[in-house]
């Protein structure tokens, strides 16, 4: 950790060639008595002194910093007269560029010390100049892992949006268990199996909002049916305890299926299951990983972009992934988690990577490392309960409007020029929040741009069509089951002990 350099504006003298030990008088001092004399009081004068020590007073020759406190050395060894009692104090010198060739014998050496950051001392003593200080603050050079290359990543925001989410989180975790255990007698599920996530039923959540396509919509699986489709109830502790699906999915019902009829009408509607399930968990082990992720990753993220732009990419790429989730998972599998919203995070991670490239001390190590974490993340996707629609489509949407509102590439932002000419590295502690200029000035704001930004922004525009037409598509494709994918199906499973048969609904005819 790098020791707080103190500043000072030494434009008004040359710079002295040793610094010594601060006085701790600050307007006068007393001389020291001689031969009974009375003491005087001797005004302080700030001359070229020979290394920034005492200064002799013209009339007596000696310093008016003496006094009968200090250690009698002369300053000119053993052959010094007597009556010449002024005395350098102890200096320090070393390699800041001051006093390095010439010193006094006993003066102490200042070494430099390296820290994290090599491109700067870190010494106190040894202070810059003014214009490097300046510069020091500015530029962070060679980023490492987990310290974000992103404009604004230096200031001290507080990331409302990750503790206020974790906060919420949390608590719907402690509902669940708390309702698990009420309608079933039990804190966790351990009938009629146990819940490897340690945490509740999967029909308890259904009951509080997991996604779940047959409260949803109709499903030709379900209302096509020519025999009754059983489901079991939230408070159910065996295989053989059905209720109807109104009360399965709660919040006031829906209606049931009155089979035969695959356009049944009204249909199940509970939209909002696309976004309750970003706060529920399927047990600790499952919150316990995410909440490690967001509560890290997540709050340096924000910390970076701001709590605006983290929540928006956060609660769209939740959204996204379980609309995707939803198109082509089973439709009888209950999806719930922010691991879709984490992977939008994770995207953004991976574009801060390559926007602040050549800024990063080891980048492609870096890469390795989000590589190896997104691969883990989407082969433990592949397991059963598991959906790794989600985490697809979180991430898919977090590239996509990562690259919407993110700030410029720093190779890009240099060619651009004026403005634009700020790396993310180059962080100012005291600038302003990271608000769009447009909205302070709109009309400002595209002034003097050069034709390479406009180029920017017309792929930051396409950008943004193509996630919400691509959002769109997927929706409606939920509702109206137009478009099928047979092997899409095999990015979220395994084809291994009938794992991918999980979650559909068999037709059987009697």
């Amino acid at each position: 950790m790098a020791s707080n350099n103190y500043y000072y504006d030494n434009s008004q003298r040359p710079p002295p060639s040793y610094h010594s030990t601060p006085d701790p008088y600050s307007q006068q001092t007393h001389t020291p008595y001689h031969g009974g004399q009375s003491p005087s009081v001797t005004p302080i004068s700030y001359g070229a002194g020979v290394g920034g020590g005492h200064v002799p007073d013209q009339q007596t020759g000696q310093s008016p910093f003496v006094s009968v406190f200090d250690d009698n050395y002369a300053v000119g060894g053993s052959s010094s007269p007597p009556h010449q009692g002024h005395y350098l104090d102890t200096a320090y010198y070393g390699h800041g560029g001051h006093g390095v060739g010439s010193h006094a014998q006993g003066d102490i050496p200042l070494q430099d010390r390296v820290g994290k950051n090599e491109d700067m001392n870190d010494h106190v003593y040894d202070a810059p100049d003014a214009g490097l200080a300046g510069e020091g603050r500015k530029k962070r050079k060679n980023i490492r892992v987990g310290e974000l290359g992103m404009l604004g990543s230096g200031k001290k925001r507080i990331p409302w949006a990750c503790y206020v989410l974790s906060v919420i989180q949390i608590g719907v975790f402690m509902g669940e268990i708390i309702k698990n255990g009420i309608m079933t007698g039990s804190p966790i599920m351990i009938k009629p199996q146990f819940n490897p996530m340690i945490g509740p039923s999967t029909q308890i959540l259904i009951n509080m909002g997991a996604r779940y396509v047959p409260c949803m919509h109709n499903v030709k699986e379900i209302q096509g049916s020519s025999i009754p489709v059983l489901f079991l109830c939230p408070n159910a502790t065996k295989n053989d305890e059905f209720c109807p699906l109104s009360e399965v999915c709660g919040f006031g019902g829906v209606p049931n299926p009155t089979f035969n009829d695959e356009k049944q009408s009204p249909q199940p509607n509970q939209w909002f299951r696309f976004i309750v399930p970003i706060f529920l968990h399927a047990g600790l082990i499952h919150i316990g990983f995410n909440m490690l992720l967001q509560l890290t990753l997540g709050k340096e993220m924000e910390q970076s972009i701001g709590t605006i732009r983290f929540f928006i990419v956060y609660i769209s790429a939740g959204i996204f992934g379980f609309v995707m989730g939803g198109n082509f998972a089973a439709p009888g599998i209950a999806s719930t988690g922010a691991s879709g919203s984490l992977f939008g995070i994770i995207a953004l991670t991976l574009l801060d990577l390559f926007y602040s490239w050549s800024e990063r001390r080891n980048p492609v190590k870096d890469l390795m490392f989000i590589i190896l974490d997104i691969v883990i993340s989407f082969v433990l996707g592949l397991l059963p309960g598991l959906d790794n629609f989600s985490h697809i489509g979180g991430f898919l949407m977090g590239l996509g409007l990562g690259i919407c509102i993110l700030h410029s590439p720093n190779a890009l932002r240099r060619k651009i020029g004026g403005s634009d000419d700020t790396s993310y590295s180059a962080v100012d502690p005291g600038g302003e929040d990271t608000v769009p200029g447009f909205l302070k000035s709109p009309i400002g704001f595209f002034k003097g741009r050069k034709p390479l930004w406009w180029a920017w922004w017309f792929v930051r525009a396409g950008f943004l069509i193509a996630v919400i037409v691509v959002f769109i598509v997927l929706l409606n494709n939920f509702y109206n089951g137009s478009h099928t994918c047979s092997w899409c199906k095999y990015l979220s499973c395994l084809p291994v002990s009938n794992w991918c048969d999980i979650g559909t609904i068999q037709k059987t005819n009697t």
